[in-house]
């Protein structure tokens, strides 16, 4: 899938950064060069390619890496102004920068998907939490069925949900079942991959008591965790309950 628009920029700016950031960086520390020693160098350097890295995606931390590595052999390794190292310790520094700003980058990354999870994980747990509040506050059934038609919307990347009272397997379509798997051509399948540009069933329940099915729409390449698919039952399970 394409990168969201709202990325485009800020990835943008990132890439720029990444280039342009330990430039500006050397650039000031050249009237320190026979004062600092180039490890000393070399680590304001990664100060630098941390600050990429903590707000760009891995392909910036990358090339800060490389650019600041680049940068610190081009103007603080003698020969200066070639792309060349004499010092022996000057090469065991520039590789450490390097591998130092690669490493830092996949923490970073790692760091922000696991804050990433944590809030959709926040976010799986305030719907479930706002569909139980309708339903014990005694909403009408139509608020829940909305409410609900909204949380799955945003908990699985849906374009469109509706719901139909009493019905199921009509046209024989896709069926998402209660261990999170997708029902297709009577065939469990594990793919992540939500089907695209038909209906998928979420079948409404209680008590082996059939009251409906919501009828959930993907876009292409909407890839979905177990845990997203587990939360949809349950909201599909508040549901069914209220309707009881």
């Amino acid at each position: 899938m394409d990168a969201p628009r709202d990325r485009v920029a800020p990835d943008r700016a990132a890439l720029l950064a990444a280039l342009a950031g330990p430039l500006a960086a050397s650039a000031v520390l050249i009237p320190a060069r026979d004062r600092l020693a180039n490890t000393n160098i070399a680590l304001i350097l990664v100060v630098v390619v941390v600050a990429v890295a903590a707000v760009g995606r891995r392909p910036a931390g990358y090339l800060a890496a490389l650019s600041a590595g680049v940068w610190f052999e081009f103007f603080f390794t003698r020969p200066y102004l070639r792309l060349s190292i004499d010092d022996r310790s000057d090469i065991v520094t520039f590789v450490l920068l390097v591998t130092v700003g690669v490493a830092v980058t996949e923490v970073a990354v790692w760091g922000r998907r696991q804050h990433a999870a944590a809030e959709r994980q926040a976010g799986y747990l305030a719907g479930i939490g706002a569909a139980a509040t309708v339903s014990a506050v005694g909403g009408s059934p139509g608020d829940l069925i909305k409410d609900v038609s909204v949380q799955l919307i945003r908990t699985l990347g849906l374009t469109g949900c509706r719901f139909q009272y009493g019905v199921a397997g009509v046209g024989n379509p896709p069926r998402l079942l209660r261990d999170g798997r997708i029902l297709v051509a009577g065939k469990p399948s594990d793919d992540p991959y939500l089907p695209a540009d038909v209906e998928i069933e979420l079948l409404v329940e209680n008590g082996g008591r059939l009251h409906g099915r919501f009828l959930l729409t993907a876009p292409p390449a909407t890839r979905t965790t177990p845990a997203q698919r587990l939360v949809a039952v349950t909201l599909a399970d508040q549901v069914g309950a209220a309707l009881s």
